[in-house]
């Protein structure tokens, strides 16, 4: 199986992703049926594109079904009580927003010195 961050394209097609985590692609096909939270994109073919996000939903169901043993169902509970006790956030969205709010406190704080320099 692949390590999340050793992807390097923005998307990824179902055979490529089944060959990943050496499933077919009809069960990956089954677990977007049976999982909310794995929705992958479709083109205007209706050809699945998947992002790193969702190849790290299904690294998760694949623990959960084919490494722990649980049912579908199980698996489903789990995911629930987990999103349930951890509050969702993209770190890479956090870091992004943070990194802009420090800039533009720098730029306000740049604006303060200089305008105190002139008086």
């Amino acid at each position: 199986m692949i390590a999340i961050k050793e992807l390097t394209k923005l998307y990824y097609s179902i055979s490529e992703v089944s060959k990943m985590f050496e499933l077919s692609n009809s069960t990956l096909r089954y677990w977007e049926s049976e999982f909310s939270v794995l929705k992958p994109k479709k083109n205007r073919h209706g050809e699945r594109a998947y992002t790193k996000k969702d190849i790290a939903v299904i690294s998760n169901i694949f623990t959960l079904v084919k490494q722990r043993g649980f049912t579908i169902e199980g698996a489903k509970k789990e995911i629930a009580n987990t999103k349930k006790q951890s509050p969702a956030f993209d770190k890479e969205k956090l870091v992004k927003k943070l990194v802009d709010v420090k800039s533009k406190m720098e730029k306000l704080l740049s604006g303060l010195d200089s305008g105190t320099d002139s008086e």
